[in-house]
């Protein structure tokens, strides 16, 4: 795991629920922690792009359903900029499930992924088709 260069605009919640984009069997997962987020008394831990996330898998495959994992935010609704200028948004939220480390549990992923992410998570751009 590297450094994110940007400063990028937090745009998920506690309770956001986001479409998982890998081949692991989980469709939507809920995002019940942010891991390394230091916040302030009686406000809601908010993940962006690059964050690992702790998730409770909501949609999917039978024997994932319910279960407590670690996910990685590669796409996010909410607009936020580059250190060139420009700002980014897209059209859904997306995530990669992944273990403590940040390896992936599927070997594919659906759709582009922003940059930051795969700068700061190489396994991921290595699975990654596209890379915006």
């Amino acid at each position: 795991m590297k450094g994110v260069a940007a400063r990028i605009t937090r745009g998920l919640t506690k309770g956001s629920r986001v479409d998982c984009i890998d081949n692991s069997g989980a469709r939507i997962i809920e995002v019940i922690d942010v891991l390394k987020y230091h916040g302030t008394h009686r406000r809601y831990p908010k993940g962006g792009i690059a964050d690992i996330v702790v998730a409770s898998v909501k949609k999917g495959k039978p024997e994932l359903k319910k279960e407590v994992v670690n996910a990685v935010i590669v796409r996010q609704k909410r607009p936020y900029r580059r250190p060139d200028g420009m700002v980014v948004s897209f059209e859904t939220n997306a995530a990669v499930l992944t273990d403590e480390k940040g390896e992936m549990r599927g070997s594919v992923i659906k759709g582009p992924i922003a940059k930051e992410a795969a700068d700061r998570w190489p396994s991921i751009a290595a699975a990654s088709t596209t890379i915006l």
